[in-house]
């Protein structure tokens, strides 16, 4: 062989191996940000029924799919943080929950597609436009349905038949919880209750709360929130103290202590998720896909809270409960 056309046969060579390494390279996976705004551990329930059912779908993590994920830890300067790197990480997809974290996805990026689980009244905190037709990149699952608000109120006062003063304890500075408190006010007017709002901004406003609260309320509603999720714990006991009955929307506080609730089954709606997920990876766009909201609502018991508390559960309310905690 002349040395020309040795130099030139190991040229053309140099530049096919970096071309055959490049091929060889697996395709970049679709990739999943997962926003949680409590931790994992509190949210496990919620990501493995999220999770099963994308595998029932075709998509398992780590063979045709990826997932970021990123949890607040109840803290709501988070939320902003973790959508940012999101968009630094270019992301196929966000998937988060309640409002604050859905309102710092948008802020966020108007381009990635956003998938709520849950969101409180998304039309009204204005991150949809409307159910039917959301628009923009954003659609998912709303955590409110029509008449909820009077229903839940309906079964406290089954509960507790002489209450005429109700307190509510709501985080001031999510947008949610004064669409909530509204809703709740006017359930509570119709059944000639007086409510008081407690507000609070970070998780040591809760004990100075409580302390307005003595002699102002004999039971307490809980806006879902993520700084309250965070401190439900903390909250029941103080509850449990102050000898208040509690009232909440997620059965989760009702497993730390809580007394009752009746409010949409999360883990259901974090399923339904994965099918708008599904749909997105495959094409449709968020702006086409309605918003759904709840159709399996739980209604929780605490037997536990109930003796302690000194009430008394009648027969026919424990067997209409989803649940009974003893």
């Amino acid at each position: 062989m002349r040395r020309r056309e040795f130099i030139t046969l190991f040229g053309s060579t140099a530049i096919a191996w970096p071309l055959a390494a490049r091929a060889q390279q697996p395709a970049k996976l679709p990739t999943i940000g997962f926003m949680g705004s409590g931790t994992a551990a509190a949210q496990s329930e919620w990501t493995a029924a999220f999770l099963q059912r994308l595998r029932e779908l075709g998509w398992s993590e780590g063979r045709n799919i990826a997932i970021e994920y990123r949890w607040a830890e109840g803290r709501s300067e988070r939320f902003t943080e973790i959508a940012a790197e999101f968009v630094r990480l270019k992301v196929d997809l966000i998937l988060t929950h309640n409002t604050p974290p859905v309102l710092a996805a948008k802020r966020a990026t108007s381009v990635i597609p956003i998938v709520f689980a849950t969101a409180g009244d998304p039309v009204g905190s204005g991150i949809v436009a409307s159910l039917a037709r959301p628009g923009g990149n954003i659609t998912g699952l709303s955590s409110e349905a029509p008449d909820t608000a009077s229903k839940r109120l309906g079964l406290l006062r089954e509960l507790v038949p002489d209450l005429q003063r109700l307190a509510i304890l709501a985080d001031v500075g999510n947008p949610y919880a004064e669409l909530e408190e509204r809703k709740i006010g006017d359930a509570a007017r119709t059944l000639g209750v007086e409510v008081t709002t407690f507000e609070t901004r970070r998780g040591p406003d809760i004990d100075p709360a409580f302390d307005m609260m003595k002699g102002h309320a004999q039971a307490l509603y809980v806006v879902a929130v993520p700084l309250l999720f965070a401190n439900r714990v903390r909250i029941n006991t103080l509850a449990l103290a102050a000898r208040l009955p509690t009232l909440y929307l997620v059965r989760e506080y009702v497993d730390a202590g809580g007394l009752m609730s009746y409010g949409p089954k999360w883990p259901d709606m974090w399923r339904r998720a994965a099918d708008f997920v599904d749909k997105i990876l495959r094409g449709a766009k968020p702006a086409d896909i309605p918003v759904q909201q709840p159709t399996k609502f739980d209604l929780v018991i605490n037997l536990t809270t109930a003796k302690a508390l000194g009430i008394t559960i009648p027969e026919p309310f424990l067997l209409r409960a989803d649940a009974v905690i003893e």
